[in-house]
């Protein structure tokens, strides 16, 4: 009797299971939208911890961008949109912002300090946050640390120049992870950092553990991305534990240092100033800000701003070292600049009025975004277009990674042409078609602090070498990408640093 009941259980389930599958198999074909068949398992992530996801949306973009403006993919059983054209993408980010505000990705209630940074927490939470925190990211609040970057600038030449004449190679990445953890610990914690020239910190321990994607790891990003119910399940956090751990002590010890969470902030110079005075203000009005919510973003903040800017610098550096004209364009007009300042330090106004430099890091973001798309979900029923609407609830992912590699929008997408975001150019370009700190009203809030880092970062290394390529090195169209990492990231790189004067 016992197995024929568990027979019985067992033969329903099994029936269950098929039944759901073809429900699920059947989503996208009913509706008339490409795709691929789906994995029985996976759905359309077969891709993971094999080639980085970035790669495999290029890949999607490359075989329907002439026959779809979207495609049909499924997150494990979980049916979602894949964007591929510049006005379904314009609708879900600015237009109908409003029904996309959420992102679908969520590390779960079992993660306090991950679930609530800014990056990834959902309305109301994130409303709220964003309001307090705009005003720090303003061009002004960022002139305040703009001695703290020129130190760190000269500390980074200084830091080529000590290993260059050891004869050792430079691991690239690395060395502006140094420099930009440095810049952005100081600036979000209060707390002196100096990696630049030695390459260790405690602070830079903490974000080598960010950089550090292994398989676990990749798993790990795996579910918070594409199936968020597994991160609560199986307990999986956005950053790790020793990170949350030292950020928690270092959070704690400096608000006490300033006297603690009640004294008035009188005048704002960090983001942690920001924080504790985003936190007096809510109490004002009687809305309970937690310690968690508030250690949350200063740690998205430094973990997204040092990564973002690192890899940025690192692949501009390289693309550089093999496009000579495009090198030699930049330096003059870093010479140019210095002159115009007397010999003296690099001003924020005099860098963001440096059009050629903008212009190669625009070009540098163009190639090698760091997130190259964008995840929404829709809040409630919606109309793609006049052949497709999808439920509350679908994932959709605009696909700018694949956009900016497209040779319609972009000629020669393969070489590295600065000249295509001159001013007399930018019109020619199709909107948004190129995205790289995200668009609408939950655009990257750190855009210009980053921006400062690697415009700092980029001229003072031109000013001060040539960049060679080394023998044996990939080209940059041939570059390694981590597989397991959720962004844009270079593997290991290395050129030649030769003193201009």
């Amino acid at each position: 009797m016992l197995f024929t009941l568990l027979g019985v259980i067992l033969t329903c389930t099994v029936t269950w299971l098929y039944l759901r599958w073809l429900k699920v198999r059947s989503f996208w074909g009913k509706r008339g939208v490409p795709h691929e068949p789906p994995h029985p398992i996976f759905g359309s992530l077969t891709h993971l911890t094999k080639i980085n996801t970035s790669k495999w949306m290029i890949a999607v973009y490359n075989k329907y961008k002439h026959k779809t403006p979207y495609v049909g993919i499924w997150l494990f059983w979980r049916p979602a949109l894949i964007v591929n054209d510049p006005e379904i993408g314009r609708r879900v980010l600015v237009k109908d912002a409003d029904v996309f505000r959420d992102r679908f990705l969520n590390s779960g209630k079992s993660d306090p300090i991950g679930c609530l940074n800014i990056f990834s927490v959902n309305d109301p939470t994130w409303s709220r946050v964003r309001r307090h925190l705009t005003p720090v990211f303003t061009t002004a609040k960022i002139k305040h640390i703009q001695n703290l970057i020129a130190q760190k600038s000269k500390e980074l030449v200084q830091r080529i120049q000590i290993e260059s004449s050891k004869n050792k190679l430079i691991d690239i990445r690395t060395m502006f992870a140094d420099f930009s953890t440095d810049i952005i610990g100081t600036a979000a914690f209060g707390v002196k950092c100096n990696a630049t020239l030695t390459g260790k910190d405690p602070m830079r321990s903490v974000t080598k553990s960010f950089q550090t994607y292994s398989f676990i790891r990749g798993l790990n990003f795996v579910s918070i991305m594409f199936f968020p119910e597994l991160a609560d399940i199986f307990r999986f956090s956005f950053f790790p534990k020793s990170a949350t751990d030292y950020f928690t002590k270092i959070f704690r010890a400096v608000v006490k240092e300033r006297g603690g969470y009640d004294k008035p902030v009188e005048e704002i110079k960090d983001l942690l100033d920001t924080l504790l005075k985003m936190k007096q203000n809510a109490a004002k009005e009687s809305d309970f800000m937690s310690e968690e919510l508030l250690i949350a973003q200063a740690t998205i903040f430094v973990q997204g701003a040092f990564e973002t800017s690192s890899n940025t610098l690192a692949v501009a550096i390289y693309e550089l070292a093999y496009n000579t004209e495009v090198q030699e364009k930049l330096y003059r007009e870093i010479v140019d600049i210095k002159e115009r300042l007397g010999g003296e330090d690099f001003t924020v106004d005099a860098l963001a009025d440096a059009t050629y430099l903008n212009c190669v890091i625009d070009e540098t973001l163009r190639k090698y975004p760091p997130m190259g798309w964008l995840d929404r979900v829709a809040r409630k029923e919606y109309q793609i277009d006049e052949n497709l609407t999808i439920p509350a609830g679908t994932p959709v992912y605009v696909n700018f990674v694949g956009m900016q590699v497209d040779p319609d929008y972009y000629p020669e997408p393969q070489l590295f042409k600065p000249e295509r975001f001159l001013p007399e150019a930018k019109g020619d370009l199709t909107p948004f078609t190129y995205a790289p700190f995200g668009e609408g009203p939950r655009n990257c809030i750190g855009r210009r602090f980053g921006q400062q880092t690697v415009r700092f970062g980029l001229a003072s290394v031109i000013l001060n070498y040539e960049l060679k390529p080394l023998p044996n090195m990939p080209l940059p169209n041939d570059i390694e990408f981590n597989k397991n990492a959720p962004f844009l990231l270079v593997e290991l790189l290395h050129v030649n640093f030769v003193p201009r004067h």
